[in-house]
């Protein structure tokens, strides 16, 4: 029985954080080492351009800083195919097949876009290329032949539009893509919220724990964290819900008998903030410092990252070249096919 085929990836916009770490990486790690999945991961360079062409140094440098992220958290290259996006030209190709069989319409009432563009900004100066990334996102994803796609829960929307453009294309020119399915994440690891409470852990909010923050940065980060802001006195009734401390023991505290104690304790009072960020600390050091340790020896070796990558790249590319010769034999376009 042939493994299923997973694809999954990041735009390369900054250092990876927590909130990467518990949504996706320790995820993509486990299934690595399930030995049940080809998995591609994808560093999404031609997507982050979207909406940073006119800063792409930042984009250049942050490829390198996410394949360090990656290799640091256990991605095993041995294992785990990574490449970069710009590098499949068979990529753009397939996404203007696509462009074809979507509607401006159907790319307005996508939810994910709509939330992006209003975080973003743009108002009316909406980038062409950031408008039209969920075809762009459906090439990636049926270049590979992907049965699986493990993402955030707010990008159900982007799955299910390459879905559409999956069932659209076969209908159109014969079976030739595999409709994938989304994994989703459960529970608090799905979602992080930043150290000031936001929704959200976000690099352009700078609320974010990095993967390679050193040990007195996150602490400073964790002593600063969002807490009850009705919890004043250590005597007085704390609420957990909602308190990003908890939040985060919630995620990385493996004793969750005391945690449950903890809990009981700070709702009836008696437990200062200054406590539980002390043990947050710790337990964030324990899950770092090995992190941290394996992208410094990493660093130092920027040959064997551009190796990693460049062999990575080569593979993606023989797979997403089989996919675009049945595409376009399917759709009649191999014009001087056996001459």
């Amino acid at each position: 029985m042939s493994k299923k085929i997973i694809l999954t990836g990041d735009r390369p916009t900054g250092k990876l954080h927590l909130g990467h770490y518990t949504g996706s990486l320790k995820n993509r790690v486990a299934l690595q080492n399930s030995g049940l999945y080809d998995m591609f991961v994808m560093i999404a360079d031609q997507q982050a351009l979207t909406d940073n062409a006119k800063d792409p140094q930042k984009i250049i440098d942050s490829v390198m800083e996410v394949t360090l992220d990656y290799l640091s958290v256990g991605l095993d290259p041995e294992k785990t195919n990574i490449f970069i996006q710009s590098q499949i030209p068979e990529l753009s190709e397939l996404t203007a097949y696509y462009l074809n069989l979507v509607t401006v319409a159907r790319l307005n009432r996508n939810p994910t876009v709509k939330d992006e563009i209003k975080q973003k900004g743009f108002g009316e100066g909406i980038p062409a290329g950031f408008f039209v990334y969920p075809v762009s996102q459906a090439a990636d994803i049926t270049a590979f032949k992907a049965d699986l796609v493990p993402v955030g829960n707010d990008q159900k929307p982007m799955i299910e539009q390459t879905r559409e453009i999956v069932r659209s294309f076969n209908n159109t020119y014969g079976e030739v893509l595999v409709e994938p399915e989304g994994m989703y994440p459960e529970g608090v690891e799905g979602r992080m919220p930043g150290i000031d409470g936001k929704a959200k852990m976000s690099k352009s909010l700078g609320n974010a724990i990095y993967l390679s923050d050193d040990a007195e940065t996150v602490k400073k980060k964790v002593m600063s964290m969002y807490t009850d802001p009705n919890h004043i006195r250590v005597e007085d009734p704390g609420c957990v819900e909602n308190n990003t401390v908890f939040t985060y023991l919630d995620a990385f505290y493996k004793d969750k008998e005391h945690l449950e104690e903890l809990k009981a304790h700070y709702r009836r009072g008696g437990l200062g903030d200054v406590k539980l960020k002390r043990l947050l600390i710790d337990v964030l050091e324990e899950e770092l410092a090995p992190i941290r340790a394996r992208r410094k020896e990493l660093e130092e070796n920027k040959e064997y990252l551009y190796e990693v990558l460049r062999k990575g790249s080569e593979n993606a590319r023989k797979v997403a070249a089989q996919t675009l010769k049945e595409v376009r034999d399917a759709m009649g376009i191999e014009y001087f096919k056996g001459l």
